[in-house]
């Protein structure tokens, strides 16, 4: 097939209107990205109490955290999502039964959320747990000696100045969830690697949507590359960078 007739059969393929699956992959790539977005909120909102807990908690505490992101961050993130999959489903469902009501039903795009937010939220708590540290003591202790409350002291001390050591990790983080979304479609849930699948084996044009799915991520990833460049640009703004003299 030649240069035109080549085109012109990758852009029918590709195209908004049936026969072509452009609309399927941009419903699917919202998924994707809408899950991305819950899993990475949840993980934030456990890194902030798992960091915390870690630094300030009890020893029992700080012992179940340490269980929590040893045994995330050692077992392969695929093992995880399925055992966390079926497992929270099935859990669930038996407390329901437990409790005499009816087995209910649950949403894909819940429980992905909830999977890959527990994933996240492990390492969101040693990036989180290292931002912190990297607060210099004698202004915490300078707030406790003033009689700041801890709230006051987190909101108005620590997060403004662990923010910018934190935003490079964090957005490390964000684009692991964006790619973690594709491992659920070994679950059946239609985000964007699913349906790029399941439209190469319609059509066999495997190189045209996977290369598709390619573009997509990687869009996806310079745009929130440009996104948390920008933050961290605003985090360290009336800071002395290195070798600025």
């Amino acid at each position: 097939m030649t240069g035109g007739p080549l085109l012109a059969s990758t852009l029918d393929l590709l195209a908004f209107s049936p026969p072509g699956w452009g609309a399927t992959l941009l419903v699917a790539l919202s998924k994707s990205i809408m899950i991305a977005i819950g899993a990475f909120a949840l993980g934030l909102l456990i890194g902030v109490g798992g960091a915390y807990g870690k630094l300030y908690g009890s020893p029992v505490t700080r012992d179940l955290l340490g269980i929590y992101t040893t045994v995330v961050r050692a077992v392969p993130e695929l093992v995880l999502i399925l055992i966390l999959y079926f497992a929270f489903t099935s859990s669930l469902n038996n407390l329901l039964l437990a409790w005499g009501f009816e087995r209910v039903q649950i949403s894909g795009f819940v429980a992905g959320i909830v999977v890959l937010g527990v994933v996240q939220g492990a390492y969101a708590t040693e990036v989180l747990r290292g931002a912190i540290l990297s607060v210099p003591s004698g202004q915490i202790e300078a707030a406790r000696a003033m009689g700041m409350p801890p709230l006051m002291l987190a909101w108005r001390v620590t997060f403004p100045q662990m923010l910018a050591a934190a935003i490079p990790g964090l957005a490390n983080l964000w684009l692991i969830a964006t790619k973690d979304t594709a491992l659920l479609a070994v679950v059946g849930y239609a985000e964007l690697t699913l349906v790029t699948r399941q439209a190469a084996s319609t059509t066999k044009a495997f190189f045209t949507f996977f290369m598709a799915a390619g573009v997509l991520y990687l869009v996806i990833s310079i745009l929130s590359t440009i996104l948390f460049a920008k933050a961290e640009a605003w985090a360290r703004r009336g800071q002395v960078r290195p070798g600025s003299g």
